[in-house]
């Protein structure tokens, strides 16, 4: 198993931030750090993402509605790192709710806004579908990238 992990850490990803509220309490935030994100169609414009089954937050994002996937700048390690299993998540963080209640990040590189559209077993993880609503860009900024076990920078070789 290691070695299968240590040959898929070969492939460098984004780094996101999702974001949804808790199942059991619509006013709570729920956040996890995910690199399992991709495009999967521009029409209809539909993203996913996979969570895995044995997160403590899996639920959560299992039976949300809607979502937020935010794809996180070079200099934003500290969010990626505050969504991850031991991280303070929410706590001391600001955010915004949108329109669906969800938690928005400020400063993100982008930001898919999204209603779940399908869910999907993956093994160890549930596949999210989410079709995107809404969606915001910056300019500024390269993205947060994690290889190797490690977080990096984007360097452009043009």
């Amino acid at each position: 198993m290691r070695r299968l992990r240590d040959a898929l850490g070969q492939f460098a990803t984004g780094v996101t931030v999702v974001t949804a509220c808790e199942c059991t309490d619509a006013a709570t935030p729920v956040g996890m750090t995910v690199n399992s994100f991709a495009s999967v169609s521009l029409s209809p414009a539909l993203i996913l993402w996979s969570a895995a089954r044995s997160s403590m937050r899996h639920a959560h994002f299992t039976q949300a509605p809607a979502f937020a996937v935010h794809v996180l700048r070079d200099d934003q390690e500290a969010i990626a790192r505050r969504f991850t299993q031991r991280g303070d998540g929410f706590d001391g963080l600001s955010y915004a709710p949108n329109a669906d209640g969800v938690p928005l990040l400020a400063g993100a590189l982008a930001r898919f806004e999204c209603v779940t559209e399908a869910r999907h077993d993956g093994g160890d993880h549930t596949i999210i579908i989410g079709r995107v609503t809404r969606f915001t860009q910056s300019d500024v900024g390269t993205p947060l990238v994690f290889a190797k076990g490690e977080f990096g920078r984007f360097v452009s070789t043009s």
